[in-house]
């Protein structure tokens, strides 16, 4: 990029659990979407990463924010200054000064007109020139590989940190879409409660999400086992310390609950989907993004509940932000792209 190129190119994903930026075609920014601030002057003392890991160990000063809930921006303040955090730290080469940016965002397939216009007023706060918006499940249809403009049927389900979006896909259109705000934080959430329940010790949200990441599964036997997880906190009923050794079972036990409902929403989109796609769906299979994907023998639960074949995208963590990024290169072909 030299010195004249005056506009910048950005795909974000903003998700409820972590923001991705990529730029030039590479992730440059992985982090997680949360902000801390001193409660008396409102300036911002950490983003992402350092703001993660002063969560739940704050002082009466500080207080860390996350901007997002279920998908969508509950604190506008809070938002604009992490994104635009977010942006200072892409380091955008030759430019003398600020360049105009041009964004794809990605939001939520069931997102609202006021919800999407707080998203584009927090991009173009934070120096967004030209904003687009695109639906997660077609930036994760797109990352996943998939020909989305075809006439054939691709169905896609992105489970991320604050929702769980499932659809169909053809002619570049979503033919039918459900959006759950059954997700990531909700089985983190679900552990948490387990731990509480079963075994009387409080663990923080740090702690369980630390455990959904290593031994998070979604059936009871897998054929690779991981290992055993240890835990040390307090007593509910004593405060004294108690560890505790939590086998992955435990785990597909706790998020059995949530993981029903993902089923019953999948149902429900199998139901719309025309004959025709819906052939086409049996065919090549359903695939699977986001964090979520990542639960243990999560694909194989739901292949044999629904009787088709699911395919885990590659890298899913990051296909969102891919297919965020494909898009912007072809902005002017993609006519699902929203200005």
């Amino acid at each position: 990029m030299g010195l004249f190129s005056l506009t910048q190119e950005l795909a974000i994903d903003l998700g409820t659990a972590n923001t991705l930026i990529l730029y030039n075609g590479k992730v440059v920014v992985d982090e997680p979407s949360i902000i801390a601030m001193d409660i008396h002057t409102g300036k911002v003392v950490a983003i992402g990463e350092q703001a993660q890991q002063m969560h739940g160990k704050t002082h009466q000063n500080i207080r860390t924010i996350r901007p997002l809930k279920d998908g969508v921006i509950a604190d506008f303040n809070a938002a604009e200054l992490m994104l635009r955090g977010m942006i200072k730290k892409v380091k955008m080469s030759g430019h003398l000064f600020s360049p105009s940016l041009r964004m794809v965002i990605c939001i939520p397939s069931g997102s609202t007109n006021v919800e999407i216009r707080t998203v584009r007023e927090s991009a173009e706060h934070a120096g967004g020139r030209e904003v687009y918006m695109i639906y997660e499940p077609m930036a994760a249809a797109l990352g996943a590989g998939l020909n989305v403009e075809a006439p054939e049927g691709h169905m896609v389900i992105d489970i991320g940190g604050g929702t769980t979006e499932i659809a169909c896909i053809s002619l570049g259109g979503i033919v039918c879409s459900e959006s759950i705000d059954v997700a990531g934080d909700v089985f983190t959430e679900e552990i948490q409660n387990y731990i509480r329940q079963q075994h009387n010790i409080r663990v923080g949200e740090r702690t369980a999400e630390n455990i959904k990441m290593a031994i998070g599964a979604a059936v009871p036997e897998l054929e690779e086992a991981p290992d055993d997880y240890v835990i040390t906190g307090p007593n509910i009923l004593t405060a004294l310390p108690t560890t505790v050794t939590l086998s992955y079972t435990e785990i597909a036990y706790a998020l059995e609950k949530s993981l029903l409902k993902i089923d019953a929403a999948i149902m429900k989109v199998l139901e719309m989907v025309p004959p025709e796609l819906y052939a086409d769906i049996v065919k090549s299979g359903i695939y699977l993004a986001g964090g979520g994907a990542l639960i243990k023998g999560l694909d194989k639960r739901f292949s044999s509940k629904n009787g088709i074949h699911f395919n885990i995208a590659e890298d899913p963590l990051r296909a969102v932000v891919r297919g965020t990024g494909i898009a912007l290169k072809n902005i002017n072909q993609f006519s699902f792209l929203m200005k």
